[in-house]
């Protein structure tokens, strides 16, 4: 039986570059590095971002809509051996992932124009997915890098990241490895964006390790600023 999903927190920081190293390692004394990262302690990120022709996703993101959804295909450090398709919810603060697994091939075929194969697939995020490219009209419309610094933190099951490098694809369609060809989408690259995740409560202990003096929460989206460019 497939686990219940629940509502998660979701807070956003965009911080400097000094703030981050003081952070990263007050968090290093308290919190477990994520067991699949590299040797570095971090992975790559690439998401392939769905949209339609009149850029709907994007227009309820920058107009402030509180409740929204989007849908991605993600994949880690170029490897197509493990690929995610993924329908994202929010509620103001408040985020709900559904995701399935897909093959490569599968991928390939969906990059190509054929959706065929999506109408039976067991997973529930897919089917919908091919449903609301027909009536929406959704289709590919990006793709989204980034580096990835993750802590794990038990109590509450918190989950801090530290992200970087944000690259977009820009009007390209390589969404796929070894032809990715892709440009910074950010004017500061050195800052890192610090997301926390939790269930039900944050531990005060990671508050205050958080904590950075005139910084505040913001809804930034890695989406909206690598479609800057159009």
């Amino acid at each position: 039986m497939e686990q219940e999903k629940r509502w998660r927190h979701e807070l956003k920081f965009m911080i400097p570059y000094a703030d981050y190293l003081a952070v990263r390692q007050r968090l290093q004394r308290v919190c477990r590095p994520d067991p699949h990262t590299m040797a570095d302690g971090t992975y790559l990120i690439r998401s392939i971002y769905f949209d339609n022709c009149e850029d709907k996703a994007l227009r309820e993101k920058e107009d402030g809509v509180g409740k929204r959804e989007k849908f991605r295909i993600r994949y880690y450090n170029d490897d197509l051996s493990f690929i995610s398709l993924e329908k994202k919810m929010k509620i103001d603060c408040l985020c709900l992932k559904y995701d399935a697994v897909i093959t490569e091939e599968e991928l390939r075929l969906l990059l190509n124009g054929d959706s065929g194969w999506m109408k039976d697939h067991p997973g529930a995020p897919v089917r919908e997915l091919y449903a609301k490219m027909h009536y929406q009209r959704l289709r590919p419309k990006v793709l989204v890098s980034y580096r990835r610094e993750p802590f794990v933190y038990p109590a509450g099951n918190v989950r801090i990241t530290f992200d970087s490098g944000i690259r977009t694809s820009l009007f390209t369609k390589d969404f796929l490895p070894p032809g990715v060809t892709d440009v910074s989408a950010t004017d500061t690259p050195q800052d890192r964006i610090l997301e926390v995740k939790y269930d039900a409560f944050l531990p005060e202990l990671i508050q205050d390790l958080i904590q950075i003096p005139g910084v505040r929460q913001q809804a930034f989206s890695k989406y909206a600023a690598c479609r800057r460019f159009g």
